[in-house]
């Protein structure tokens, strides 16, 4: 018997996705839940289980095709051979096996995601060499890229000979994923609409450092995740967001929300890209369940199980663009939205206290605001109200 495999409901006011990788191969077994095919939406990332055990039949559509909800992607023969899959993988076996050798078994696959391709494409790293952190063991562009920033310096003058070698320059077109045009469209609506402006703070990071320091083993014993630093400032940017409520409001129309509450969207790394995913009603939790939610968040986008709905709605974003390195930026708002935190690297810089020259850990923060609704005067209060509370954290506690 044969059964259609199809496009799964995507999501509120989603009808559309791109198919971004087949994990199957025609001829290949497949049980009940297994996943297929990965689709790209607007958003995320999600993978198609296949309804039935069997053996993939015909692929219908292929990779970078969009296809619409309910549209037939493959099939699959219910009870088929398991002898079907046997001849294609006996015929790679032997090669297979040879480049798979310094990996652990188990830990990679042939499927690869089109970024990790690329990546490994640029990088020169063969991806059977990875151990791959992704869904089911599989290589991501993550794990690709920090292959290749461990390769030993030494390998540098064979690859800068190779451009020299063929004697000419190469380009590559490679189409943008549905999530990065998204994005774009998404960025460059928000210059064109908000009257954008970014203010400047820097904040002296000492007291949290040294309370991560002293907790984070207790901490992380009692609430089983680490102790970072994004609890504190999305702690303390909900104590700021109460006092300031226009950074936590949006515009509709000619209509101006205010929000009893405070949802924060964080931006998280992923393979194909950042990701937003939002932390609700985070007025209601502590710095633990905050850190929690945050590692569950990085976790699930590494492995590409976000969901769709943990990515909408969101009224303030912080974003850290200090992990990557990043001294100032000055973020873009993620419409609705009327506010946007950059935090940055923390580095030691002479500062003057108490007429003293001293070394202290420093950190720009950048507030973007569309000034149609936050004045100067409230952006800055916002921030020195946030600067306040790293500072001295004792504030958190007391409500201050």
């Amino acid at each position: 018997m044969t059964t259609d495999v199809k496009v799964p409901t995507l999501g509120e006011s989603i009808t559309e996705a791109t198919l971004g990788q087949w994990l199957k191969k025609p001829g290949e077994a497949v049980a009940v839940d297994e996943p297929i095919a990965s689709l790209e939406t607007d958003k995320v990332a999600i993978e198609v289980p296949a309804p039935v055990a069997g053996v993939i039949g015909a692929l219908v559509v292929k990779e970078g095709d969009t296809v619409e909800v309910g549209a037939l992607l493959a099939t699959i023969e219910e009870g088929g051979a398991a002898a079907a899959p046997a001849a294609p993988k006996a015929e790679i076996a032997p090669a297979a096996a040879a480049q798979q050798a310094p990996a652990e078994p188990g830990k990679t696959s042939d499927a690869l995601a089109p970024s990790a391709k690329r990546a490994a494409g640029e990088t020169g790293i063969d991806p059977s060499t990875v151990t791959g952190t992704g869904r089911d063991g599989r290589v991501t562009r993550v794990d690709i890229e920090g292959a290749a920033a461990s390769k030993p310096a030494a390998s540098a003058p064979a690859a800068a000979a190779a451009p020299a070698a063929s004697g000419g320059r190469k380009e590559e077109r490679v189409k943008m994923t549905r999530l990065r045009q998204t994005v774009a469209k998404r960025l460059k609506e928000a210059q064109n609409t908000a009257a954008m402006l970014t203010t400047f703070n820097d904040v002296d990071m000492t007291a949290v450092i040294e309370a991560r320091a002293r907790y984070k083993d207790l901490f992380e014993k009692k609430h089983g995740v680490r102790l970072g630093f994004m609890g504190f400032f999305v702690k303390a940017a909900v104590q700021a967001l109460r006092d300031i409520p226009a950074v936590n409001g949006s515009i509709e129309g000619d209509e101006i929300v205010y929000h009893d509450y405070v949802d924060v969207s964080v931006a998280v790394s992923a393979p194909n890209g950042l990701v937003v995913p939002v932390i609700r009603d985070a007025q209601d939790l502590s710095v633990a369940g905050i850190e929690k939610t945050i590692g569950d968040f990085g976790k699930r986008a590494k492995d590409g199980t976000l969901k769709m709905d943990e990515m909408k709605g969101g009224t303030f974003t912080i974003s850290n663009g200090g992990v990557f390195g990043s001294l100032m930026s000055t973020p873009i708002i993620n419409p609705p939205q009327s506010a946007v935190l950059g935090l940055h690297r923390i580095e030691d810089r002479p500062v003057v206290r108490d007429g003293q020259v001293v070394v202290r850990p420093m950190m720009y923060m950048a507030l973007s605001y569309d000034h149609r609704l936050i004045d100067g005067r409230e952006a800055v209060t916002f921030l020195v109200a946030l600067k306040n509370a790293i500072e001295d954290p004792t504030r958190l506690l007391i409500d201050l």
